[in-house]
């Protein structure tokens, strides 16, 4: 069976929208499943019914296998989004066209900075995962490329500036799509860090602040990525081969900060896309960030140790769907501040997504660096249960405990730490640092890993044991995890309070 390219399409005679031939008008740092089935599906459609006529150049902003696939396929592939709307099972195949090519900034730094002499270019997408927008001073302007992704792109925005500096209108839209609070702001930091650290001058610090427009974004889809079960059948169905095939939920709702003028240059509402250019992204963000991210990082790590696997087979569970429900109506949503009944109308929403038939939602692939997205996603709950209620929230405080058992593993190898679920080997991956940590705590007692793991500020950005009775309850409940495994332990967490004996919130905490 041949590979999906312009030209075998053309042999099949494909009469679905295509754009073979425009100006690159988007770079984007990611190349992954999210992104292709987002963002890049939302300008596929803006070049289709807003006749926006632009490619998107990916850039990889890591190690990756797509970079190859993806120029072998000529930027094509197959987006699959199923769900359910307006009560209806859909199923939705779309061939993707938007993306000309994927650079390997490694490989060829020159391409990339190519890239920035490109008068077409105006719009720079990223998603490189909660660590992603990370200031690291060791990088240095000389490195081709620099290992942060803030500090590729502050060399790609001093090369924009050394070609069009002098240029009113030639700066870029920024927008970030990584679920970390305040997202564009804190990149627009991290460049204007490494413009002072590395001495490029007042001028550009000027340019990037008058002539760049960095927005913070809310991205909201769950993809579940390649279908390797389906696979076969896919291929079969389509009539050619895509190592590149990528799989959705139709839901979908981007939000942008950014001014009124924005929705003039991305017309996302003249083609009818679920695309809102707002002045306050916040709320939005916190409500999605918070319960819909929020549940699945509680729940995911504690149901794999369990012994699922996909998101719908949690929910198929009564025991670890009640859990996850317990967590959001009665310890998510009362630390928020929109109203309650906008809030359950979106849990519903959230609990009815995770129950999609058509997407295998993988349970490791949500676990993918887990210590960042505890932070952004579930943190800021419980500190902020723990300020109105003065307790532990008992199945956020359970869930720490899973995030630690889960990461507990015993070998290292060049992919990540390799970790065991009975006789099962899966593999853990995070940041190195947070790896080796682990590695070496790995034979520890429960209460020496929770202290350990509690203390860690590199981690968390602060000290948790000093949220009172947090340490304990974690420590706690990790025994019962090593003792009568998590499942127990997320039953325990669905009885009355002080029915358990680590039910954390049974902790009153007193000022």
């Amino acid at each position: 069976m041949k590979q999906l390219s312009y030209a075998v399409l053309e042999e099949q005679g494909y009469n679905g929208y295509l754009l073979r031939e425009a100006p690159e008008r988007v770079l984007q740092f990611g190349e992954g499943n999210f992104l292709r089935a987002f963002v890049d599906y939302f300008f596929d459609v803006l070049n289709e019914k807003a006749d926006f006529n632009g490619k998107v150049v990916l850039c990889q902003p890591k190690g990756s296998d797509l970079v190859d696939e993806i120029n072998r396929q000529e930027g094509l592939y197959t987006l699959y989004l199923q769900g359910f709307a307006g009560g209806q099972r859909v199923r939705e195949r779309r061939v993707i066209s938007c993306v000309s090519r994927c650079l390997h900034p490694r490989r060829d730094y020159a391409a990339l900075m190519k890239c920035a002499q490109n008068p077409d270019l105006r719009y720079i997408v990223c998603n490189t995962t909660e660590a992603g927008i990370v200031y690291d001073p060791s990088c240095e302007f000389l490195d081709q490329p620099a290992s942060s992704y803030p500090g590729k792109l502050t060399q790609f925005l001093y090369e924009r500036f050394l070609r069009f500096g002098h240029e009113p209108g030639r700066g870029f839209v920024v927008l970030a799509c990584e679920l970390i609070e305040d997202n564009g702001r804190e990149l627009e930091s991290c460049v204007l860090q490494y413009a002072r650290q590395w001495a490029l001058g007042e001028d550009f610090v000027g340019w990037l602040r008058r002539e760049n427009l960095f927005c913070s974004t809310l991205v909201d889809r769950i993809v579940t990525g390649y279908p390797k079960g389906q696979a076969a059948t896919f291929h079969k169905e389509n009539g050619y081969e895509d190592r590149l095939l990528d799989t959705g939920e139709v839901f979908g709702f981007w939000v942008i900060e950014g001014p009124e003028s924005l929705k003039e240059e991305l017309p996302f509402e003249k083609a009818g896309l679920p695309v809102l250019i707002t002045c306050d992204h916040k709320p939005y963000k916190q409500r999605k960030v918070r319960i819909l991210n929020g549940a699945h990082t509680t729940m995911a790590l504690g149901a794999y140790l369990a012994g699922q696997n996909i998101v719908r087979g949690c929910m198929e569970d009564k025991v670890i769907r009640d859990f996850m429900k317990k967590t959001i109506y009665e310890e998510i949503i009362p630390t928020l501040d929109l109203p309650r009944e906008e809030l359950a109308g979106f849990a519903a929403s959230v609990m009815e997504r995770f129950q999609n038939p058509f997407l295998d939602h993988s349970l490791l692939a949500i676990g993918l660096n887990s210590t960042s997205k505890w932070k952004a996603r579930v943190l800021p709950s419980l500190k902020g249960y723990v300020e109105r209620f003065q307790q532990l929230p008992g199945c956020i405080t359970a869930s720490f405990a899973f995030y630690i058992a889960f990461c507990s593993g015993q070998d290292m190898t060049a992919k990540g730490l390799l970790g065991k679920r009975g006789e099962e080997e899966y593999l853990i991956q995070d940041d190195r640092q947070v790896l080796e940590f682990f590695e070496a705590y790995q034979k520890e007692e429960a209460e020496e890993v929770a202290h350990a793991v509690c203390i860690e500020q590199k981690f968390w950005g602060e000290d948790l044991s000093e949220i009172p009775g947090f340490e304990k309850a974690v420590s706690q409940y990790l025994t019962e995890i090593r003792c009568r495994g998590a499942y127990e332990v997320m039953r325990g967490c669905l009885q009355e309070r002080g029915e358990s004996g680590a039910q954390a919130e049974g902790v009153i905490i007193s000022k």
